[in-house]
């Protein structure tokens, strides 16, 4: 099942709107973009949306399995209009039915009327009255004035609903033209929004254009007007944006479970793996070793239950056969040695993950470790796994190569990933000297479901009015779990790339924890301008990769983990003020809100200071640097109360290090923002840990 809506157009019945141009060209050939709704189709085809038309009569339940949203546009009778379709425009009672059961069911309904539905032969008011809307024939009038689009009194352009000011489902629309216009009633105490009211100079004044509708489980849009979707017309004003969102609003969260169902998850071969490396990493001291004599005993005793249960495992597991033995080996070994601390070298080089990088390939992997963000100590993890790799994401890595990268979902593990870690790297593993690199494993399944969780609960305290993409995006595991995918993959990589005046790891060097910093919002802003850039181009993750990097940056990463040199904490900080001092981030009346048609470029603009930075740093020597990019942070997020590095009272003569001995443990606390947030916030960080996919 597809992480995006079905969307069905009616063409079964005369609908003077044709989805190709071919067939508009047959219905109008002289000026075929006034009978054509192709560009509208091609829009939502670029954001991932199947669309096809209806070609169904009678319409039935079964016509609209499977179906998300479903599209009327503008139906009359031959000769009144040029129309698609043989059929009268007309449903019968029992279709008219079967679109309320629908909509009730939780499907979406989207209804483009006209100024003449009354006259057009069509019954589509007595479809929209089901839902409380009522549409009524006229042609609105707009006095003489700017109002007047291209002078003509019956181009309207609408007020647009001043509450949402541009967010939820008018995210960046600010202006739409109505042409021809008739207008709609509302039925009071009907759980709608008006969109778009005629102005207050126009007649009749302030009557609704556009009207949304949530109905039992399903949601209906209803425009007087079907001209500003037309080809002749979507590039007019908003009208894109308009319709990408109220299509998208209308196919509402149905989720995508994500996988489920192992070979071994659950079954007697994974659980005793399971509990004898589980009792085993109790008896580890925190370097791996075990001294305790009876400790060892029994230690002795779950190395040969661990290599048995990986043995009962490898016909499942041919894949890992190499991986399984050296395992045994290894377990071996350590046995052998008096269980001193580990060395799993050999088994580590034999698991290649990055050679079998196919989509639900499964691993089982045993390893002494620490966790990253979750257990510090050197004991043993047992992780069963799967690659996330799509057809899709293979195709992207084609362009964007990172051979090393690896997006998995956790099927198990032990208590060492009972935490926050949500990575499995090569580094982490305990070896006597240090490994080559093949692969590194980000376990999406659980970057998504703490965002999802995590900027939910951020959205509903800031009563943030949703983009109808974000609000799906929360709402899908399995969206924000390809989402995180292909974040993952273009971050990762952006890391070696670039004019970098260090080391973008900083291994083994010692710096002020705000270059990580940087470093990481860098990697992050730049995959948020390739994203940027493919959703231009039409991939359907470009704009919710945008979403996720700043969603998880503003609401997640300044206030999870302590306040000592929390680097990525710090990169939340930094956006955030970047887009308030711009004013593309406002945070008024207790209500948080974004220029979203400003965002984007501003994001980029952020990302090409930081650019700068980085190609000016390569002519400064290191504490330049550092000075540097302190007067950069500073900028934006306020330093600590007394700090030497605010004040310039450093001993400049000195070594570097004296100088990282002067930063203050929360160099850059938070904000009076971000600490109430924080406080509020803090039930559901903690609810995170350990996470597992969610539908």
């Amino acid at each position: 099942m597809s992480n995006f809506p079905t969307v069905v157009i009616e063409q079964a019945r005369s609908s003077a709107w044709a989805t190709t141009l071919d067939r508009a060209r047959e219905m109008n050939p002289v000026n075929p973009g006034d009978s054509c709704i192709s560009l509208a189709v091609d829009i939502l085809r670029r954001r991932g949306m199947a669309v096809r038309d209806s070609t169904a009569a009678p319409l039935d339940a079964e016509a609209l399995r499977g179906v998300d949203v479903y599209v009327i546009a503008h139906l009359a009778l031959p000769g009144v209009e040029y129309v698609t379709g043989p059929l009268p425009p007309v449903y019968s009672p029992a279709e008219l039915d079967v679109l309320e059961q629908f909509v009730h069911d939780g499907g979406g309904l989207i209804v483009l009327a006209e100024c003449d539905t009354a006259t057009s032969g069509n019954n589509l008011a007595a479809l929209t009255a089901r839902f409380g809307v009522e549409v009524r024939s006229m042609v609105v009038q707009e006095s003489p004035g700017e109002r007047r689009v291209s002078g003509n009194a019956s181009w309207v352009l609408s007020d647009v609903d001043p509450a949402l000011r541009g967010q939820g489902i008018l995210t960046a629309v600010e202006q739409a033209c109505f042409y021809r216009s008739g207008t709609l009633a509302v039925t009071d105490g009907l759980d709608a929004t008006v969109l778009a009211r005629t102005s207050a100079t126009a007649w009749p004044a302030g009557a609704p254009l556009a009207v949304a509708v949530r109905a039992g489980l399903g949601r209906v849009v209803v425009f007087a007007d079907s001209d500003l979707f037309g080809d002749d017309s979507i590039e007019e004003f908003d009208h894109r944006q308009l319709w990408a969102n109220v299509v998208t609003w209308a196919s509402g969260v149905r989720s995508v479970a994500p996988r489920g169902g192992s070979v071994t998850s659950g079954d007697r071969k994974w659980l005793p793996l399971k509990a004898s490396v589980e009792e085993l990493r109790l008896l580890q001291n925190s370097d791996g070793s075990v001294t305790d004599d009876d400790a060892r005993r029994r230690a002795g005793e779950l190395c040969s239950s661990v290599s048995a249960a990986l043995a009962s495992m490898s016909d499942g597991f041919a894949h890992d056969g190499d991986y399984f033995a050296a395992a045994v080996r290894d377990l071996e070994r350590w046995a052998a040695s008096g269980f001193g601390v580990p060395d799993f070298s050999a088994s580590l080089a034999a698991f290649r993950p990055d050679l079998q990088r196919g989509d639900g390939v499964e691993h089982v992997v045993v390893f002494p470790m620490y966790t990253q963000n979750g257990n510090a100590g050197h004991v043993f993890e047992a992780v069963q796994f799967r690659v996330l790799w799509p057809g899709w994401l293979a195709d992207l890595e084609r362009t964007y190569d990172n051979p090393q990268f690896l997006p998995v979902e956790f099927v198990d593990f032990t208590s060492g990933y009972d935490t926050n870690s949500a990575v499995l790297f090569p580094e982490t593993v305990t070896v006597a000297a240090p490994p080559e690199f093949h692969w590194g494993a980000i376990f999406c399944d659980r970057e998504a479901a703490r965002f999802r969780r995590v900027v939910g609960r951020a959205a509903e305290l800031l009563s943030l009015a949703m983009p109808p993409d974000l609000e799906r995006l929360l709402g899908s595991q399995s969206l924000a779990q390809s989402t995180f995918a292909m974040w993952d993959l273009l971050h990762d990589r952006t890391h070696s790339r670039g004019e970098l005046p260090f080391d973008p790891f900083m291994i083994r060097q010692r710096m002020p924890f705000w270059l990580y910093s940087l470093e990481e919002l860098r990697c992050d802003l730049s995959t948020f301008r390739v994203a940027n850039e493919l959703e231009r181009q039409g991939h359907p993750y470009g704009w919710p990769v945008q979403l996720a990097i700043l969603c998880d940056r503003l609401f997640r990463f300044p206030i999870t983990g302590d306040r000592v040199r929390n680097y990525d904490g710090l990169g939340g900080q930094l956006l955030f003020g970047y887009l308030h001092r711009r004013s593309v981030l406002s945070w008024r009346d207790n209500r948080l809100s974004f220029d979203w048609k400003a965002l984007p470029d501003s994001v980029i603009a952020l990302s090409e200071e930081i650019e700068d930075l980085y190609r000016t740093g390569i002519d400064r020597d290191k504490v330049g640097q550092w000075l540097a990019t302190y007067r950069f942070v500073s900028t934006y997020v306020t330093p600590a109360a007394g700090s030497s590095w605010a004040r310039g009272d450093l001993p400049l003569g000195e070594a570097p290090r004296e100088l990282v001995n002067l930063v203050a443990p929360d160099e850059f606390p938070l904000s009076v923002f971000y600490e109430a947030l924080k406080r509020k916030m803090q039930p559901t960080i903690d609810s995170t840990r350990g996470i597992r996919a969610v539908a």
